[in-house]
């Protein structure tokens, strides 16, 4: 069995699984390539009866059936071939009698992956495994059924939320995300590859934390060099991943990259008016069904407006992946590293736009790190609501606008206006930016009309550098490493 790194929670959930006294029926979701296959195999293959089956894409009915029966005449039969079943009635019927020789006192495993495929419409899988756990397995305390699929949002209509037979019925479930940053950080050092934590940061700007995009990291190798290899040459892992990655997991998956293509032009989010209209889409069902499908997916994020008014809340692209595909390979001339140029992504590195657009990319990793923020902070144990704000004056108006990256709004009568900075060194304040700081502070008090305490909070890569204005505008402060304790 391989280790398996990190998953401290998800490992847990499995150990319960396992132990239990009764039996099991776990749903695992997920994006595609985040290892959901992976961390059931390896946690559970060698610890009792184990069967597992895939599901193969676009597949018909009969094609499916015929990966059951190897699998069946693998496990059961010692590779003698079986009677074909015609559906999945007698499939499970199979399957049922088989169950009921083995050893009383051994555990049952029964995976079945990529669950959408086998359940296509019309096949008559879903009822045949409810009609299963209901009559047969969901008695035996031996058994334990595991579903998984990389279509979240599938998995959520048709198992954890479904009308069917299985309503109620799933006793465990863990929806699987990318990696932390010390996920990544353990996922790394145990392929020998040794970068510090600035680089690793910058390889999740574009890995997102996706195991399957991790393994193609090379020891020896920096994080731009890696990146070079994996993003800009036609051989590449993540060259053309995007329009696979988005057509295995959605039906008419258009819509969903249209909503993913808008909100990587708008750094700082759109309301779901603004959204639709750039998505080229109208309002109603079927475009708030996409937009879910792609929040249960962990693509996108909805950031409520301070003081939980949703109408002015705004949803953000959080995969790294796809907002590094749009934003720098799609638009990447090809004719440059066709020709072998080894050093294309680090020239582009060196740009300007590439400081901006990081810096960017780092408050989303920090939202979606916002349990280490509030741990450093000192809060962890304290209900918060964290979104942005900002002001834009009326035109002619003599105010002051203002933007703060991060409000951490507390149940304790507190707020932490945070500033996010991605740093090659120790961020100073100089006599402008403390200024700058200032402002936000006052225009966010003015305009909001808060009764609460103000903390001006600086997020940075390596540090504030400590003098006379950082002492007078900074009231707490916090480096990476908060985000890879």
């Amino acid at each position: 069995m391989d280790a398996i790194i990190g998953r401290h929670e998800e490992l847990s959930i499995l150990e319960k699984v396992y132990n239990s006294n009764e039996a099991e029926l776990l749903a695992i979701y997920g994006r595609r390539r985040v290892g959901k296959t992976y961390l059931v195999s390896n946690f559970f293959k060698e610890r009792g009866l184990y069967f597992e089956l895939t599901g193969t894409k676009d597949a018909r009915m009969h094609e499916q059936l015929v990966n059951f029966s190897n699998e069946f005449s693998r496990l059961f039969l010692k590779d003698e071939k079986t009677v074909l079943p015609c559906n999945w009635t007698e499939a499970f019927a199979l399957l049922k009698t088989e169950l009921e020789k083995a050893d009383r006192h051994k555990k049952i495993i029964l995976f079945f992956d990529e669950l959408p495929w086998l359940a296509s419409q019309k096949s008559g899988f879903l009822q045949a495994l409810e009609n299963f756990w209901n009559r047969y397995a969901s008695r035996d305390r031996r058994i334990i059924v595991i579903i998984c699929g990389s279509a979240a949002s599938w998995m959520i209509k048709n198992v954890i939320f479904g009308k069917g037979g299985l309503h109620n019925r799933v006793t465990r479930r863990i929806r699987l995300l990318p990696f932390t940053l010390s996920e990544t950080e353990e996922f790394l050092k145990a392929k020998g590859i040794e970068l510090d934590r600035k680089q690793i940061i910058e390889l999740y700007m574009v890995t997102g934390g996706v195991p399957q995009y991790l393994k193609n990291a090379e020891r020896g190798r920096s994080s731009a060099q890696i990146i070079n290899d994996m993003c800009f040459k036609k051989d590449g892992a993540l060259f053309d991943e995007f329009k696979r990655l988005y057509s295995s997991l959605f039906d008419n998956y258009e819509n969903h990259v249209g909503i993913i293509r808008a909100l990587a032009g708008a750094l700082n989010g759109l309301t779901m008016n603004e959204l639709l209209k750039m998505a080229g889409l109208r309002s109603g069902g079927s475009s708030s069904k996409v937009i879910k499908e792609l929040e249960e997916a962990g693509f996108i994020a909805y950031i409520p407006a301070f003081n939980k008014r949703k109408v002015n809340g705004r949803y953000i692209l959080i995969d790294q992946y796809s907002l590094f595909y749009l934003t720098w390979i799609e638009k990447a001339d090809i004719t440059g590293f066709e020709g072998g140029e080894e050093d294309y992504w680090i020239k582009k590195r060196a740009s300007r736009n590439w400081e901006s657009w990081a810096g960017y990319a780092f408050e989303n990793i920090c939202f979606k790190h916002l349990t280490r923020i509030k741990s450093a902070l000192g809060v962890g144990g304290v209900s918060t609501t964290a979104s942005k704000w900002s002001y834009s004056p009326s035109k002619g108006s003599k105010d002051i606008g203002a933007q703060i990256d991060m409000i951490i709004d507390r149940a304790d009568n507190c707020i932490n206006l945070c500033e996010m900075k991605y740093w090659d060194a120790e961020f100073v304040i100089d006599k402008d930016y403390a200024k700058k700081l200032q402002n936000k502070k006052s225009v966010f008090k003015e305009k909001t009309c808060t009764r609460k305490t103000l903390f001006t909070t600086m997020i940075t890569t390596y540090g504030v550098k400590e003098n006379e204005r950082s002492l007078s505008t900074i009231d707490s402060q916090i480096t990476m490493e908060a985000l890879f304790e």
